[in-house]
């Protein structure tokens, strides 16, 4: 029989979070805590392997005699910002802060980890605890590295707080959730000149501007209306005086899309138009376009069975939402493994920052609802007989 968390053990997951909150640690770079992830699970019985991902690692718990075994991810980075939150266990580390709310990703796992140590349950369950997340790939890194060659897992599962939902409303689509994603840095190379002589140059700042522009005809104009494409030029850079025209401009922005041709017709439009008009304004145009994550797609029979155990935890509500264009490494594992990704409603009464900001806090109200949901889904499907 599941058994929910306590107010006691609600207090210590909020504790956990505090201190992970208080120690942010960047991709690739979360030596502490891992550290600190570990040790916890080895006091609760968990066998611990490390080094999946660099800084990634997983604790297993078996019970009975069953082979069926899932897997649950939570993410450990943290994001390059400089906190602004006020809260009373800001950042310790200038330029580094939680403002993804992963702090709060472990905590719930964690605080699900220690409660299912010590309840009945006919299987395996794996905790992935993912680093990297944010840019770096750190999930693609754990599945190079071996995470479902030497874990056996029926399936695996992530969760992310979602301040646009309400608290506790949970979101699992039956498809896409979160978009592919790419980096372009176009460079447009120029001939620079004096800027009361423009006619002795060849301007890369026309040209760039030209090129800004244009992008925005591949969402319009090149992809069908009813799919989503986005392409965002986000950064210029170029020039160092009020009256000399560089010789070089590069402009650099992000790309999101769900449909791998749209992904492919994306790249090739760009490459296009950023070598048509640099070249039509006498520059040449150098184009580095990478793709990144791939799209988030659940497994349907997955996503229904988050639907399905969510109605088991008191104060989280089944609904539905718009797929985010915005990406999420998780989309490695779900290439190589069926699960489902969801999000949990975590809105603030009055401000409430969005992901991202300087000024965001994970909600620790949602800790008890998604440490619950875990054990929930554990004993759903490792149910014993």
């Amino acid at each position: 029989m599941q058994k929910f968390l306590q107010n006691s053990e609600i207090v210590e997951a909020v504790n956990w979070r505090h201190h992970l909150h208080r120690n942010p640690e960047l991709g690739f770079e979360e030596i502490e805590t891992s550290a600190f992830i570990a040790a916890r699970l080895a006091e609760w019985g968990y066998a611990v392997k490390t080094g999946y991902g660099k800084t990634g690692l997983i604790g297993s718990l078996s019970r009975g005699s069953s082979s069926k075994a899932i897997g649950i991810r939570a993410d450990i980075d943290a994001l390059p910002i400089l906190e602004k939150s006020g809260a009373d266990y800001v950042s310790r580390t200038a330029g580094k802060m939680h403002a993804c709310g992963h702090d709060g990703h472990v905590a719930m796992a964690l605080a699900a980890a220690k409660s299912l140590s010590s309840q009945t349950f006919d299987g395996t369950v794996h905790f992935v605890f993912q680093p990297a997340e944010e840019n770096e790939g750190g999930g693609r890194a754990m599945v190079g590295d071996g995470l479902f060659r030497d874990f056996a897992m029926d399936g695996i599962y992530g969760m992310h707080n979602w301040p646009a939902l309400e608290l506790g409303q949970c979101v699992a689509r039956d498809s896409e959730m979160m978009a592919a994603f790419g980096t372009f840095e176009i460079k447009v190379k120029g001939r620079g000149a004096h800027g009361a002589m423009p006619h002795e140059g060849a301007d890369p700042i026309v040209a760039a501007s030209q090129i800004v522009s244009a992008l925005q005809t591949i969402a319009s104009r090149n992809v069908s209306p009813l799919q989503s494409a986005v392409v965002s030029a986000t950064q210029v850079h170029g020039g160092d005086a009020w009256n000399v025209i560089p010789e070089e401009v590069v402009i650099r922005g992000t790309t999101r899309w769900f449909d791998e041709h749209v992904g492919v017709k994306i790249e090739t439009r760009l490459t296009a138009l950023a070598n048509a008009i640099s070249s039509a304004f006498d520059c040449v145009a150098d184009v580095d376009y990478m793709h990144r994550y791939p799209a988030t797609i659940n497994d349907p029979a997955f996503a229904a069975i988050i639907r399905n155990v969510a109605p088991n935890v008191a104060g989280v509500t089944v609904t539905d939402a718009d797929p985010s264009m915005a990406a999420e490494d998780f989309s490695f594992m779900l290439r190589e493994k069926r699960g489902c990704y969801f999000w949990l409603g975590a809105k603030k009464r009055g401000n409430n920052p969005g992901l991202h900001s300087p000024y965001f806090d994970f909600n620790d109200a949602l800790l008890p609802l998604g440490a619950n949901m875990w054990i929930s889904l554990v004993q759903d499907q490792l149910k014993a007989a």
